[in-house]
């Protein structure tokens, strides 16, 4: 039997982890083409995330909102890193704390601490949402751990019943460390040169967009997508957000994961074989 993708050719835009995608794709059959489209700035050089934990420590938040287990657990390493992990663990501690879902869940039991309350979806941003509005957040100090969606409607909801906000962004991200190779990547897409773009966080999507505008191929760009002459793949509906904005629809896996992404994939190409259609859902949160 063929490699479940041969023949295809994918477009990656990440940068983190993006070795283990790379492969993962080749040793599918897939021909890929890497463009990372962001930057993602190392957790021990993140001077704004130490001013924030600083801030926090100097003035503890009543409520925690822990998003995602990998950026939860890696704010508690980093601060042991800047000598701060045994404040930070005892703040923490004597806050509320609420989990996005079970990785979040997992991430805050793994170090010792105790949720007072958790998603029951999985990763949902709304139902902490409504949680937090239904027990009242009026006066209340609230720090929400990004989780690399700005969540800036949730955000918004919070501000307006009351709550003092403070973001805590453990994924910052910079500009393209490799234009030419974004470049590359934006020119096989407006020439439909690659069948599939792989998409792991949200602000990959932002960056591929914002390097399109400003190279003046925007609008060609998320017409391919757009069309599916290029299909976005998405490793979730975090990621897929700003793309429903753009009103781009591609496909995604139900758990949100590198190899269930790429197992999606397998049976979007294994669907076009077989002449069954797109085999397009629509990816949004």
């Amino acid at each position: 039997m063929s490699a479940p993708l041969a023949g295809w050719r994918v477009g990656v835009t990440a940068d983190r982890r993006a070795d283990d995608q790379l492969a993962l794709l080749r040793r599918k059959g897939a021909e890929v083409l890497h463009g990372p489209t962001m930057r993602i700035v190392p957790l021990e050089d993140d001077a704004d995330l130490a001013a924030t934990t600083r801030a926090l420590l100097a003035d503890p938040p009543a409520i925690v909102v822990a998003t995602t287990g990998q950026g939860f657990r890696g704010w508690l390493s980093v601060a042991e890193h800047w000598g701060l992990g045994e404040a930070l663990h005892a703040v923490l501690d004597s806050a509320t704390l609420l989990a996005r879902g079970p990785k979040a869940r997992g991430a805050i039991r793994g170090a010792g601490l105790r949720e007072a309350w958790s998603a029951d979806a999985t990763e949902s941003s709304p139902e902490v949402l409504e949680h937090l509005l239904a027990s009242g957040v009026d006066g209340a100090r609230v720090a929400v751990q990004l989780h690399g969606d700005p969540m800036t409607d949730f955000l918004a909801a919070l501000r307006a019943a009351g709550a003092d906000v403070v973001t805590v962004g453990v994924y910052r991200w910079e500009p393209p460390p490799d234009l030419p190779a974004v470049d590359t990547l934006l020119d096989a897409i407006v020439a439909r040169e690659v069948d599939t773009v792989t998409f792991t966080s949200a602000p990959a999507v932002e960056g591929l967009v914002h390097r399109a505008a400003e190279r003046g191929v925007r609008n060609a760009v998320l017409e391919a997508l757009r069309s599916h002459a290029v299909l976005a793949c998405c490793v979730g509906p975090v990621t897929a957000a700003p793309l429903a904005r753009l009103g781009v629809e591609g496909i995604a896996p139900d758990r949100f994961r590198l190899g269930a992404m790429v197992k999606r994939l397998e049976e979007h190409a294994d669907a076009r074989r077989r002449g069954a259609g797109p085999a397009s859902v629509p990816v949004s949160s």
